[in-house]
């Protein structure tokens, strides 16, 4: 049984990594504030601002029966730019494609701490970790630069009537999620590259560290062998002088 544990304690800082990556990137898509809309009217949404979010649009109002007023947004809604749609889609592939990642990855780390019969099995699961945490990196900034993107040129929603939110807000700041998600994607590529960065010496230390004395004492008998061969040359020509 071959133990290379000495050869993955990075890996298992990148699994870390990657799991914290993930939890990020589940906060990410429950957050509704991705986009802060500032409204002038303030008759219905009494705070000024209004947060829209993949899955939500709410606002605060004394006025309404819900003092907190939210509707849900639909992949279906014809409304919705297309930004909105493809991050509902692209960020529930990311959570799938790295909870997969976070599987792998463990299994990977725990066949190099424990133990391994096929070395190359193991480089395989680190790997396949380290690619399934790039496809998530990707899959979450797509959807998180092209709605940012659109924040930043203020670009409209026409929403309908029972949303009570005006087509074109004041302005609009990018939101807390899109920081998080933008965050927990470098976080995740960061984590593939320690796992596709992966090499395993050909040797555990204890088996190096006899490897060496083997070599040490060959160096010495070498170097006896050597001496004995000077001084059996050297004896004959000091008797004959």
């Amino acid at each position: 049984m071959i133990y290379l544990a000495h050869t993955a304690h990075l890996q298992f800082l990148g699994l870390v990594f990657g799991f914290l990556a993930w939890l990020f990137i589940l906060t990410t898509i429950g957050i509704n504030e991705w986009r802060l809309w500032y409204v002038d009217d303030v008759s219905v949404i009494n705070s000024g601002v209004a947060w829209v979010g993949i899955w939500r649009a709410c606002f605060y109002s004394h006025v309404l029966p819900q003092t907190e007023n939210c509707q849900s947004i639909s992949i279906s809604d014809s409304f919705l730019p297309p930004e909105i749609p493809l991050a509902q889609v692209l960020m529930m592939l990311a959570v799938i494609s790295g909870l997969l990642g976070n599987i792998g990855a463990a299994v990977a780390v725990r066949m190099a701490y424990f133990s391994v019969e096929h070395r190359r099995n193991m480089r395989m699961g680190f790997v396949l970790a380290g690619a399934l945490y790039l496809v998530t990196a990707v899959f979450s900034l797509v959807p998180l630069l092209w709605n940012m993107s659109s924040v930043l040129k203020n670009n409209t929603i026409d929403f309908p009537p029972e949303f009570n939110l005006p087509a074109a807000p004041v302005r609009q700041s990018v939101g807390a999620a899109i920081g998080i998600g933008i965050f927990s994607s470098i976080l995740m590529v960061v984590s593939g590259a320690i796992f596709l960065c992966y090499r395993y010496s050909l040797q555990s230390p204890d088996q190096a560290f006899q490897t060496d004395a083997l070599r040490l004492d060959k160096l010495c008998a070498s170097n006896v062998i050597q001496q004995i061969l000077l001084y059996s040359i050297s004896s004959p020509l000091h008797s004959l002088l």
